[in-house]
């Protein structure tokens, strides 16, 4: 095939970026795609070949500039150009009565109205477009300087790397939130409970955690989204109103609130107000209020701000809902690495918008120190309305009829001994072959953040296991000679068992530090697998590195080192992995890196 000249490459990749940013747009921030993933994988990829080829036609604003290559060793700290102040808040609606008269006195003689829009729980960010490309990102920081977090925020996909208009600004310097998922969270405390580390305390932490990563290849795999909805600088546009502000930059491909209320008097704010905590659970962010502004963007100089606020926006917070219930029972969990969890089975509940039967205790020692017993009456909440949790015991209505719990001295699952290392909090089922260990970890390897296998969920892995048909992770590249097992399990057909299949056989394809993270070492996440990868670049590199070898690894520590080591030197790991190597898995690293 004749290669094209550099002037019809130009054009070519000019028509790619354009054709990739619209369908980023209609996937990622208006959730109406056109085409599918394998048809916007080959824009993708002829684009990259053309910009491989003709170096000359990479620009700011091309799809492949959204995640950066070597992580950064420090974020360069950025003067706002214009404050990014913080929002007066209340709980109270009397306070919103005050806000209210104090504008009229401000403005005696001028109407005005308000708007009303979601306050979501995320981390405050801002961008700044110069000539319709993005030229910096940053945090908040004290409100004066903030970090350039640029390459992080590139990497979030329903940030537009140019604007969507044929006549851009000079200067468009947008406020905002980023933040991650309900949803997605969710996903991300499973992978990493799996992975056998901490949890994330809640979506904002998580979110925040993420943009502060030196490496911008680890953010653009976590479910980051960002909502715009105000500005800092200016040059060359304006915009009279707030609706009309939010109504522009929907127009150039932002993400905004996704609702907005304007109100003609205090009674309508108030009643909105009402309306919005009632869709607090239908949001896919955390909300915890919502944020009142006068919608005229002509009277902001006129009515000024304090030290540290604009006296033209308020916040409005509601109050977490505390419910209370009654503890029918512990359960016990066994995960991945053999941990036992302990669970509160509780009397069924509402609270935050859906019915609450279970929150998990964490550990022994947190059971002890809060002192829970089964048959207590306790107050529970879902911190950051997702994870419900035991947050008070009313120990004053104890009836003496109530047990203290003790963590078994013998595995739940396969009754195997139960102990408790030195220098841990947790309790552990050393038998690698208990079964729920084994769907546990399977259920690790399978998911969205390690080998992604399409077809593969929960229940099924149960079966799978429960009916002897897999014991490791190398066993589901063996069953495609196990069919007829498998399509003898409840729920499955034909259809579902060529979906599961074909899906197993994609995972062979996978980046190698993908593997290294499904393998479902304790204290290696997806973040230090690629660290790994990228300095050991294959399989027998790692299995054969001494624990110093492994320290001089940026942010790979004793801890993990002596993990690794441990791992490797058990002989049903080391052969899981030369039957993942028969297999066809990629253990060693290639070119290729995933778009996240």
């Amino acid at each position: 095939m004749k290669s094209p000249t550099p002037a019809s490459a130009r054009e070519r990749a000019d028509a790619l970026k354009t054709q990739l940013h619209r369908h980023n747009h209609l996937y990622h921030v208006i959730a109406a795609p056109e085409i599918s993933d394998r048809e916007y994988d080959a824009l993708y990829k002829e684009l990259e070949g053309l910009e491989s080829t003709y170096p000359d036609l990479v620009s700011a604003d091309s799809p492949m500039q959204r995640v950066g290559g070597e992580p950064l060793s420090t974020f360069d700290g950025v003067r706002h150009s214009a404050p990014m102040m913080s929002l007066d808040n209340t709980y109270d609606k009397s306070a919103l009565s005050d806000f209210d008269a104090r504008l009229h006195r401000l403005l005696p003689d001028q109407p005005f109205t308000y708007v009303l829009e979601p306050k979501i729980d995320g981390v405050a960010i801002s961008l700044r477009y110069e000539d319709g490309i993005l030229a910096m990102g940053t945090t908040r920081g004290d409100g004066s300087t903030g970090d350039d977090i640029t390459t992080n925020l590139r990497t979030i996909r329903s940030i537009p790397l140019r604007l969507n208009t044929d006549s851009p600004p000079a200067v468009l310097e947008l406020r905002g939130e980023v933040y991650m998922t309900k949803s997605g969270f969710a996903d991300l405390n499973d992978v990493r409970q799996a992975a056998g580390e901490e949890p994330f305390a809640n979506p904002r932490n998580s979110a925040a955690g993420s943009l502060k990563m030196l490496d911008s290849r680890t953010v653009a795999q976590r479910p980051l989204v960002a909502i715009l909805y105000g500005t800092g600088a200016l040059n060359g546009i304006q915009f009279e109103t707030h609706a009309a502000l939010i109504e522009s930059l929907e127009s150039m491909h932002f993400r905004t609130p996704p609702r907005l209320w304007s109100c003609e008097s205090l009674d309508e704010l108030l009643a909105a107000l009402d309306e919005l905590e009632s869709l607090k659970s239908s949001f896919e962010f955390e909300m915890d209020g919502g944020v009142v502004k006068v919608n005229e963007r002509g009277l902001y100089d006129t009515l000024g701000a304090t030290a540290k606020s604009p006296r033209w926006a308020i916040a409005y917070k509601y109050e977490p809902e505390h419910v209370q219930t009654r503890v029918l029972d512990i359960s016990v969990q066994v995960g991945r690495t053999g941990v036992l969890t302990p669970v509160a089975e509780l009397e069924p509940v509402a609270v935050a918008g859906s019915v609450v039967s279970r929150a998990t205790l964490h550990n022994a020692d947190d059971i002890a120190r809060k002192d829970i017993r089964i048959g207590d009456a306790v107050i529970i909440e879902k911190a950051g309305d997702i994870i419900p949790a035991v947050v008070d015991v009313l120990a004053r209505e104890r009836t003496g009829k109530e047990k203290k719990f003790r963590m078994p001295r013998r595995c739940p699952v396969c009754n195997s001994p139960v102990l408790r290392r030195e220098n841990e909090i947790a309790h552990r089922c050393e038998n690698l072959q208990c079964p729920a260990q084994v769907k546990s970890w399977l259920r690790h390897f399978a998911a969205r953040g390690a080998m992604d296998i399409e077809g593969l969920g929960g229940a099924l892995i149960d079966q799978l296991v429960d009916k002897g048909i897999i014991n490791d992770p190398s066993d589901l590249y063996t069953l495609k000679e196990k069919r007829d097992d498998v399509l003898a399990l409840d729920r499955m057909a034909d259809k579902s068992v060529d979906k599961l299949l074909s899906g197993i056989d994609a995972s062979k394809s996978r980046d190698f530090w993908r593997v290294l993270f499904a393998l479902g070492i304790p204290h290696v996440g997806a973040r230090a697998a690629q660290t790994l990868v990228d300095d050991l670049r294959d399989i027998d590199a790692l299995m054969s590195a001494e624990p110093q070898v492994l320290t001089e690894i940026p942010e790979i520590g004793p801890i993990m080192a002596d993990s690794i080591v441990g791992y490797f030197s058990d002989p049903v790991k080391r052969k899981l992995v030369d039957d993942l190597r028969k297999s066809g898995l990629t253990l060693a690293q290639g070119t290729s890196r995933s778009k996240g």
